[in-house]
């Protein structure tokens, strides 16, 4: 009976269990663990049917191409993850966080472009992490955080890393194997690796490195090529395919007891292409430095930038510090910018730094060094009229021994005040150096008469702001803040630059202010008085022409005689009487050049022609108006308007002919 109950349990399980293993997987029950084999199963994702009790999970060959928050939720248990050989491109933040016994992490053969500060979070057991074989061209400098003390193999070969956290790596406790080999990495800090005391091997192999610096690492452990045959208590370092630079920097290495290796020298030219190992001690040598090129004098006005050049050669190519006229290191600060390339930047030049600045070139061979002269003149008057202030010592530079328990002398705060005019003031600043970035600056600033403060956000870019609407003649107080964001309590906080106190020169801004508003003015009138005229021209134009037209109607009308009442108004009576005396004098000579007309044409008795017309609409009216000589004695001709001064009624008219 209790045989049967067992197997009917065993049933009733069997497809719950079967549910929990993802489809193209194995699953392998490794009491009280699990292990989940995926290799070669296509996926495209992280499979969701994933027990919660799997120790293994193996996802290698596939074609996964990201990697989310949510696929490894709650698998507490999980020991070794496998995602090798897939096509990862992202990563999210905190995906692995809740992986806190995870020992061993894969994900070589992928496309990462970068490790971030969050992906790696949560994982304080790491022992293994392999990440070779990527597009990696950046690690975050907090990536290894959590691992730091743990981690025992870190693996970054074959990515396209330049540069690395070495302060991350330099707190590798407990690592013991290091990978850094085919690589872009052209730099090595020196004594990075002195605390990495359980360090047993160190692959830069196929890097850029030129040279390999001394670490007392090296010096307290036997240095072997290979890790076959060499004890326990010994560091296995390869460093073949470099360009190594075969002089005195690597003749450390070269006194090392150690196998003949396929390391090579690739300068300087005399040992190109020898094996490092071959050449002789004695020939690993150093050339002192020389100054090729430097700037002799330099001339500039207080307030301006000043650039002091300076160019050495040697071997190994030497480095170049500067030296101020009192013989103290000048290094970076809030007024200078020391370059990698010998040049030093002043970016405001005051009264104080003139004098003869001492350039520096050494190697390890030796050092030389060239005198360079500054010369800063002063700005003929403030802007309150006072004379500027007696040069007192350079506040730019550095003490060479405060290195060693000396003080640094305090420093500008890199505000400065500039091209003071009456309206307006150019304030300049220097970024903070080293520091988070900035988000934007801020300007207070107010006038000695008014306590209110006016504020300005500038964009991170800028180095300089213009001030304007200022008034004349006062003094005024302005600060410059930096606001960025703080890594630590993720909170927005400010960091002051400096302060300056200036004043704008008097008088000017009222003139030219009233200039302004009276130009302004005048304008404005002008203009509308254009207008104006404009309109009254054209409303006098058309009056003008309203009246014309209104006289010449009245005219026409004036000359009609009425039907009705038979006459015109008696006061034109005297001009219509002249009227008809000029028109009966032109009808008496009208009438004269037509008689003799018809004369000629009666004496020449020709016959005219059907097609020309005889009588014309002159000769008619002349017939009509005109009698010929024999009609002269029978009758008189009707009237065809009444005698001056007659009025005739409307009957009268009968007798008149038309």
């Amino acid at each position: 009976m209790e045989r049967l109950l067992l197997y009917a349990l065993a049933l009733c399980l069997g497809p719950s269990r079967a549910q929990l293993c993802p489809p193209r997987c194995t699953c392998q029950n490794l009491s009280p663990s699990l292990a989940v084999l995926c290799a070669r199963a296509g996926l495209l994702f992280v499979p969701g049917l994933l027990d919660r009790r799997t120790a293994e999970l193996r996802l290698t060959d596939n074609f996964i191409a990201a990697v989310r928050r949510r696929d490894f939720a709650n698998m507490t248990r999980l020991v070794h993850l496998t995602l090798s050989r897939n096509a990862i491109r992202q990563l999210a933040p905190f995906a692995f966080a809740d992986l806190r016994g995870l020992r061993a992490l894969h994900l070589d053969g992928n496309r990462l472009p970068a490790i971030g500060a969050q992906q790696l979070r949560g994982l304080p057991n790491l022992r293994h992490l392999i990440l070779g074989n990527n597009q990696l061209q950046a690690v975050a400098p907090g990536a290894f955080d959590d691992f730091a003390g743990t981690l025992e193999d870190l693996d970054l070969s074959y990515n396209n890393l330049a540069r690395l956290p070495w302060e991350t790596i330099r707190r590798l406790s407990n690592v013991n194997s290091l990978s850094l080999d085919h690589n872009l990495i052209a730099h090595v800090p020196q004594g990075v690796f002195a605390d990495l005391h359980k360090l047993a091997r160190l692959d830069v192999t196929s890097n850029r490195l030129k040279k390999i610096p001394p670490d007392p690492l090296f010096l307290r452990l036997p240095v072997y090529a290979k890790a076959k045959g060499s004890p326990l208590s010994s560091l296995v370092l390869s460093f073949g395919g470099n360009p190594l630079h075969c002089n005195c920097e690597l003749l450390w290495l070269r006194r090392l007891a150690r196998e003949d290796d396929l390391e090579t020298c690739a300068s300087p030219p005399e040992h190109l292409g020898k094996s490092f190992w071959s050449v002789p001690e004695e020939e690993f040598v150093c050339q002192l430095p020389v100054i090729t090129h430097h700037t002799g004098r330099l001339a500039v006005t207080e307030g301006q930038a000043a650039t002091l050049r300076c160019r050495g050669a040697g071997d190994p190519e030497p480095a170049v510090h500067w030296l101020s006229p009192e013989g103290k290191l000048v290094a970076s600060g809030s007024r200078t910018l020391a370059y990698e390339n010998g040049s030093l930047e002043i970016l405001v030049a005051a009264v104080q730094d003139a004098g003869a600045f001492t350039c520096v070139a050494s190697n390890a061979a030796g050092e030389a060094s060239a005198s360079v002269e500054l010369q800063v003149s002063p700005l003929p008057q403030l802007a309150d009229g006072t004379r500027p202030p007696a040069p007192g010592p350079s506040d730019i530079l550095t003490s060479a021994k405060a290195g060693a328990g000396g003080s640094a002398a305090p420093q500008d705060r890199g505000v400065l005040a500039s091209e003071l005019s009456a309206s307006s003031a150019l304030i300049r600043w220097v970024p903070p150096r080293p520091g988070p970035g900035v988000r934007m600056y801020q300007i207070q600033y107010n006038s000695s008469s008014d306590e209110t403060l006016v504020y300005r956000m500038i964009p991170p870019p800028s180095r300089a702001f213009l001030v304007k609407d200022l008034a004349a003649g006062r003094a005024y107080d302005l600060c410059v803040l930096a606001i960025y964001d703080d890594g630590a309590t993720a909170l927005t906080a400010t960091r002051p630059l400096g302060c300056v106190h200036f004043s704008t020169r008097p008088g000017s801004p009222q003139c030219r202010s009233l200039h302004a508003h009276f130009l302004g003015g005048t304008m404005i009138i002008i203009i509308g008085g254009i207008i104006v005229a404009s309109v009254l021209l054209f409303i006098i134009i058309l009056m003008i022409r309203y009246k014309a037209h209104d006289g010449n109607k009245q005219a026409k009308v004036s000359n009609v005689y009425s039907q009705t009442n038979g006459g015109q108004p008696r006061a034109q009576d005297g001009a219509d009487d002249r009227a008809r005396e000029q028109n009966g004098v032109a009808l008496r000579k009208d009438c004269e050049k037509g008689l003799a007309t018809r004369g000629q044409e009666a004496g020449a008795g020709e016959t005219p022609s059907p097609r020309r017309r005889k009588w014309s609409r002159t000769n008619l009216d002349l017939r009509r108006k005109c009698p010929t000589p024999g009609q002269a004695g029978e009758q008189a001709p009707p009237e065809a308007v009444p005698p001056p001064g007659e009025r005739r009624q409307a009957g009268e008219w009968t007798d008149v002919k038309i």
